[in-house]
Parts: structure tokens; C-alpha cells; sequence
């Protein structure tokens, strides 16, 4: 016997026995107001939420701050009359030119701004990593105080994928300057919609 083998026997007499990890613990956040803890913390990781009434709202908004930009597409049929751009695509890298992706949250998570995505919102799972700009509808209602609370809903085994996505994208390693924007969207809007 090698002593590689060895170490590795002499480990596996050595095991602990078994014990069934049995933790029922949630942590438990209180906030008076969902929706402007999520505001808040989106703010801070770069993003900004807005608060809208109507799918007319958004159309407004979208109009009124990305007036001139094109390639703009959507996976939301309420705003289908904003984009030009078709995601009717086989390869993802047709995606490059795509400046604004509007697409639907599933949920959103108070504490640290986090929008759950799942792959029955986007047809092709680069969408909103190559995108220039981002903006995510979601309900109000949807807003959950914490990751506790999210992981009770997502839901892989159904969808196949999904994505946390919080704020723009950004990195701070470079001579510790944030640069906003380095490996994805370089900007994120939140629609509630309430």
C-alpha cells in the first residue's frame, strides 16, 4: 500500500459519524417599508428604482430617458411597442448590438436589492449580462424582506436557470477605483410596479 493510500484508509476509519444537518433556522428582517429598503439599497449598489403605476409609465420613462437609443428590446408584451430589436435569434452574439433590455423580475429581496430572473423571462441567458443598459420590471407585492424568504421561492428544478442580479454591473479591484459597467449593463432601472 502507498502511503497515499494509506493517509486516504486511515481517513476513512477516521470519520465522524454521520449526523443529519437538521436547521430550521431562518433569519428574520423587519422593515417598515419593502420597497423603499429595496430603493435604498439599489441606490447604493448603483441601480435606481421607480415607482410606477402602469405599463404607460414605463413606456413614458423609457421614452423620456433613453430618448435616441435604439436596439432596444423587451420580453415584456406590454411593452412590446418599445423595441426594434428582435430576440427572434439562434446565436447570443447577435446580442452585441443590444443597447436596452427590458425584461420582468420574478421577485426582488429587500436587503441587498437582489432580482431573482429566470430563464422563463429571458430567451437567452447572456440577455441581461451583454445588454448596455438594463431595466427590470417587477410587482411591489414581490418584494421579500430577505434571502431566507427567496430561496423559499426559487425555483431551478422548474426553470432550468436563474440569476440574482443587483445594481449595475461593476468591480472595485482595479487600483481600488469602482468602475461601473466592467463586465455587463452599466446601467439598472427597477420598475415596481404597484
Amino acid at each position: 500500500m502507498s502511503s497515499r493510500e494509506q493517509i486516504l484508509s486511515n481517513i476513512k476509519k477516521n470519520q465522524p459519524d454521520y449526523q443529519e444537518l437538521n436547521i430550521n433556522f431562518k433569519f428574520e428582517s423587519v422593515y417598515e417599508n419593502l420597497y423603499e429598503k429595496f430603493s435604498e439599497i439599489l441606490h447604493f449598489v448603483g441601480g435606481k428604482a421607480l415607482e410606477v403605476s402602469s405599463y404607460q409609465e414605463i413606456k413614458d420613462d423609457v421614452r423620456q430617458h433613453y430618448q435616441g437609443v435604439t436596439n432596444i428590446a423587451t420580453t415584456i408584451d406590454e411593452l412590446s411597442e418599445l423595441s426594434d430589436f428582435s430576440l427572434n435569434i439562434s446565436d447570443p452574439h447577435e446580442l452585441e448590438m443590444l443597447n436596452l433590455a427590458i425584461i420582468k423580475g420574478d421577485f426582488a429581496v429587500a436587503e441587498n436589492a437582489a432580482i431573482w430572473v429566470s430563464e422563463k423571462q429571458l430567451p437567452h441567458r447572456a440577455l441581461p449580462m451583454i445588454t448596455q443598459y438594463l431595466a427590470i420590471v417587477i410587482h411591489k407585492s414581490d418584494i421579500l424582506t430577505n434571502m431566507h424568504r427567496a430561496y423559499e421561492r426559487v425555483k431551478v428544478d422548474e426553470t432550468g436557470f436563474g440569476t440574482f442580479i443587483s445594481g449595475p454591473s461593476k468591480t472595485a479591484d482595479i487600483e481600488q477605483s469602482l468602475v461601473i459597467g466592467a463586465h455587463g449593463a452599466r446601467s439598472l432601472v427597477v420598475y415596481v410596479l404597484t
